[in-house]
């Protein structure tokens, strides 16, 4: 009788409900749930945006200045009337459009030789067992420590050997070789179950069967992630276009719009309108893939490396 009382007696705990569980699961974990955090979340957000446009918003309005009015001092980046003649003179004196499509081939091409290249090493590097597998790996860690300007030289030389200065060869095999993106490729590949790899190979698969159709697939966001990257430091290449080409059909767009700024003193307009014919193509095909883009960068972790 005594054991049944002091069961009974014994405080129950109160039973959370499925909507306050949700609740608590979905509020903010960082500043807490409520409005103010969110504005003030929000107000953090859109003035680190303006700050990050605001040098991308003085380009385009220098560059629709003329040149006296984008010369004459002042903080103001409107200083008279909007004008398109640094856009005119621009576009008459060079090629824009050869130059735009040698830019897109020459980035095409370094984006697919780099991502089959990378991807098959990273997948040896992380799944092999090849004896000098730990040589070749840190042979492949250090180079990522050698800055890109020391090879200039070497890598001329040997364009010059092979007869392939002023060719598409010239400006796109040098820059296929990406120790980073093999490198990050191999940690995914590492995380990646091999009880998938291991049940393919038992089903009969081959070797090269088993990465196209079962790592491949697995990877599609650590691959959009480097694909993007390496199109976009391709795209933006200048030193080594402008050193191992001569002929002007095949300039990239930065290297030829660098040739057709005026020589006398610094145009400022104009200046700023090739940088904006420079970068337009890549603003629009981030506003077409804005979308994959971000989900590819955020799943993959590769914001913040």
């Amino acid at each position: 009788m005594a054991a049944h009382s002091t069961h009974s007696t014994r405080p129950k705990r109160p039973k959370r409900s499925a909507h306050s569980a949700h609740s608590t699961r979905s509020a903010p974990m960082l500043l807490g749930p409520g409005r103010l955090p969110r504005v003030l979340a929000g107000t953090a957000l859109a003035v680190l945006a303006g700050v990050w446009l605001l040098p991308l918003v003085w380009a385009v309005a220098t560059s629709l200045q003329s040149e006296t009015d984008a010369a004459s001092p002042g903080l103001s980046p409107l200083k008279g009337a909007l004008t398109l003649e640094s856009y005119r003179l621009i576009l008459s004196r060079g090629n824009v459009p050869v130059w735009a499509f040698n830019s897109f081939l020459v980035a095409a091409l370094v984006t697919l030789i780099t991502v089959a290249v990378s991807t098959l090493a990273a997948y040896g590097f992380a799944r092999g067992t090849f004896r000098g597998r730990r040589v070749l790996l840190a042979v492949t860690v250090a180079a990522i420590l050698v800055p890109p300007q020391l090879l200039i030289v070497p890598l001329f030389e040997q364009m010059l050997l092979f007869r392939l200065v002023d060719t598409y060869a010239a400006i796109v095999l040098p820059q296929v070789v990406a120790p980073m993106m093999v490198f990050i490729l191999k940690r995914f590949f590492e995380a990646l179950p091999r009880e998938l790899e291991d049940a393919a190979r038992i089903d009969g698969a081959s070797e090269v069967r088993v990465f196209l159709s079962v790592v491949l697939p697995l990877s599609r966001p650590i691959v959009a992630a480097v694909a993007i990257f390496v199109f976009i430091g391709a795209w933006n290449n200048f030193m080594w276009p402008f050193i191992v080409t001569n002929d002007p059909g095949l300039m990239t767009l930065p290297v030829g719009l660098a040739t057709v700024r005026d020589a006398f003193g610094v145009q400022y307009a104009q200046s700023m309108a090739s940088a904006v014919l420079a970068s337009l193509p890549l603003i629009v095909m981030f506003l077409l893939f804005q979308r994959r883009i971000v989900r590819s960068v955020a799943t993959t972790g590769l914001g913040g490396s």
